[in-house]
């Protein structure tokens, strides 16, 4: 047996000790700096779960990160740190320290007063752990996000349609062939179906996104009531387990179990987006008290009537565009369709990661036919049910914006009439709150444009 004797012993703990302390170092493997309109967002991609603080110094104003035990990837990073776009954010320059010291310090120059706030993401999904810092101007009002849809004093009111791109930012949702990007995808839909919605007589879209950011769930749903809309329209394309799934769907709100599998799957699967985009188990003390409070209330009774029988209708706006995947509205636990008193829908345009749905939803030709099916539906749904107050409630047309009437002859009768404008029969009663069938001679009916 042989014996190693003190000093070769001591070498060996000391390189022993080297190795560990190397091991234990971690690395920032990505940078990705991304503005909205109610921050910017810098995200450091890290190996490992990283100790850092951070301060601000002034004359002039800079940003210091200083994170614990941690090394650069230089050579990796080169032509990532070339690429960033610093034109739209408060950052001038970003400094990093030597690669020979033990501690990584990173200096952001900035260009004007900013209020940092940082936090550490766990691993999830594609991601590894991350360092995030969100830089908030002085300019910057979370809760001013979008105007107000309206001045209350103006009568009849458009119909507001919120409509939700899913996904954005650090969360990029499914992926498809060729790296076809879900937040990509359904931003483009939603865009469209903003534009059909603006042009339309008689409504207004707000969108919860206008870029690639990622939007909180509770943010949006506080978006669309900010802009007291009448409908939330949740636009996705999601991914399967496998390549063969295919077809569009829609969803709503379901108070207890999923009506499938799918349904259940997908929502678990959307409702982990917050922890993905980085909000998850984030303090919301800087963010305002309307926000911050946002109650996600199950008992939406009425809303929830609302929605299944407005998705039937969205359905069959799609139906000639799009195989459906199930052809009656489908319900599950989505978190971000959880506002109470709005009527809310999450729209699965289709799946990603099928070749050949891929291939039509990554067609703008495609995505304007859906945006065009979606919004058909609803046109459908409010004009046999329009908001009291709304131009539509009015009986003005929703293209034209002239309201189109009958005055009542003789001989006329109510079927007739129905039948002549190419309308139900129920839906003339209703749109002239009819409660018997009986109509006299000079009265001046109001015929729904559907």
């Amino acid at each position: 047996m042989k014996f190693i004797g003190p000093m070769r012993t001591g070498v060996l703990l000391l390189m022993l000790q080297a190795s560990i302390a190397v091991m234990a170092q971690q690395t920032v493997d990505g940078i990705r700096i991304r503005p909205d309109p109610e921050k910017t967002r810098v995200v450091f991609d890290l190996s490992g779960p990283v100790e850092h603080k951070l301060f601000m110094l002034e004359n002039p104003s800079r940003l210091v990160i200083d994170l614990n035990d941690t090394r650069m990837q230089r050579d990796e990073l080169k032509a990532e740190i070339a690429e960033l776009s610093l034109e739209a954010t408060p950052i001038a320059t970003l400094r990093f320290s030597p690669p020979s010291q033990e501690n990584l310090r990173i200096v952001l120059d900035l260009k004007q007063e900013v209020k940092p706030r940082s936090f550490i993401l766990k691993p999830i999904a594609q991601y590894r752990d991350r360092l995030v810092i969100d830089l908030f101007t002085e300019d910057q009002q979370v809760e001013n996000l979008i105007q107000g849809a309206g001045s209350a004093d103006r009568k009849p009111r458009e119909i507001v349609i919120a409509i939700d791109p899913g996904h954005g930012g650090d969360d990029p949702g499914a992926i498809g062939p060729g790296n076809l990007y879900e937040k990509k995808v359904v931003l483009a839909i939603s865009r469209e179906l903003k534009t059909i919605a603006d042009r339309t007589y008689g409504y207004k879209g707000v969108l919860t996104r206008q870029g690639d950011y990622y939007v909180a769930r509770r943010k949006r749903t506080a978006i669309a009531r900010e802009n007291q809309s009448d409908v939330f329209v949740s636009i996705h394309a999601d991914g399967w387990k496998t390549s063969s799934a295919n077809g569009a769907s829609v969803y709503a709100i379901s108070e207890s179990g999923a009506t499938s599998e799918m349904a259940k799957w997908l929502a678990e699967k959307e409702n982990r987006a917050d922890l993905i985009g980085g909000v998850g188990s984030v303090s919301l003390d800087d963010k305002d008290d309307m926000l911050a409070g946002v109650l996600l209330d199950l008992s939406q009774t009425a809303s929830l009537s609302a929605s299944l029988e407005m998705g039937e209708a969205i359905l069959l706006g799609i139906k000639p565009i799009n195989r459906l995947h199930k052809k009656n509205v489908e319900q599950a636990a989505f978190l971000v369709l959880k506002s109470p008193d709005i009527p809310s829908l999450l729209v699965e345009t289709g799946f990603i990661t099928n070749p050949g749905e891929a291939r039509k939803l990554a067609s703008r030709k495609h995505q304007k036919k859906l945006a065009a099916g979606i919004f058909a539906g609803i046109n459908q749904y409010f004009s046999r049910t329009p908001p009291n107050g709304t131009l539509l409630a009015a009986g003005q047309d929703a293209t034209t914006g002239e309201t189109i009437t009958h005055v009542i002859r003789r001989g006329d009768t109510l079927s007739e009439i129905a039948l002549r404008y190419n309308i139900s029969f129920e839906d003339l009663k209703r749109a002239n709150t009819l409660k018997s069938n009986t109509i006299r001679i000079g009265q001046t009916l109001r015929i729904p444009q559907l």
